[in-house]
């Protein structure tokens, strides 16, 4: 196989309702026609609806998909499983439900390409179509918080799950959110990892990678794993986590 040009992650969690959606194919399909070449890893949170299973009779008849069984580590140990396993000069990872289509990576890769960024996120803050007002509210104030806590104020959405990175990027700032976490651990349900993203953008920040941020597609999904009130008093937590690490020069 050529050197990889485009890995994409995947992180399922009892994802079975998704993936009965044609969600693997859509992505298999807009790939193909790039031309280029490419792989997708797909890491498994632990699921228990039988994801699983329909993921291995997919890639069965698929050599350009694979899968990774990782423990119940959460979102953020399952892209980081896959982002350390990937081979592509650039990696992105992109949520199973496809909130953002895998199309929208037209409009990432040529910042990466041409050299001047290490680090494309996609970003929503102007475009949530279909989110309820609550969302809206929790979404605006969470990140007002985090820029008085965290800083990064050049960046709004640092919770959107699309973003891009080149294998050098890839490789030091996954590597290091696995040292920080000490390799993860398990939990228990479903859980939605608020401080990850802000932890990885803020260790890129600090090591002086460039990162762009773009407007993408984004159709609000509605997910039982997200609770506004308690997800929200989890992300101040996260956020105060967060700065204390930052003054106790953790993350340097």
């Amino acid at each position: 196989m050529k050197d990889v040009f485009l890995s994409v992650i995947i992180p399922c969690y009892d994802e079975m309702a998704n993936l009965r959606k044609g969600v693997l194919d859509r992505v298999d399909h807009f790939l193909i026609k790039k031309k280029l070449p490419y792989e997708v890893i797909i890491v498994d949170d632990g699921s228990r609806d039988g994801s699983v299973t329909f993921i291995e009779k997919y890639i069965s008849d698929n050599s350009h998909f694979s899968l990774i069984k990782n423990p119940h580590f959460g979102k953020a140990g399952a892209v980081t499983t896959g982002m350390l396993a990937a081979t592509g000069k650039f990696r992105l990872f992109t949520d199973m439900d496809q909130a953002t289509p895998i199309e929208e990576v037209d409009k990432l890769l040529p910042y990466l390409e041409n050299g001047e960024y290490d680090i494309v996120i996609g970003s929503r803050s102007n475009m949530r179509k279909g989110a309820p007002l609550v969302r809206l509210f929790v979404s605006r104030s969470s990140m007002t918080l985090r820029k008085v806590l965290i800083g990064m104020r050049d960046i709004d959405d640092t919770q959107c799950g699309f973003k891009l990175f080149t294998q050098k990027a890839a490789d030091e700032l996954f590597s290091k959110l696995k040292e920080i976490k000490k390799g993860f651990k398990k939990i228990k349900g479903p859980a939605v990892t608020y401080g990850s993203d802000i932890e990885l953008l803020y260790l890129a920040h600090i090591a002086g990678y460039k990162i762009k941020e773009l407007p993408v597609e984004w159709l609000f999904v509605e997910s039982r794993r997200v609770s506004p009130v308690k997800d929200s008093i989890q992300g101040v937590r996260d956020l105060i986590k967060i700065k204390t690490n930052a003054i106790r020069g953790r993350y340097n």
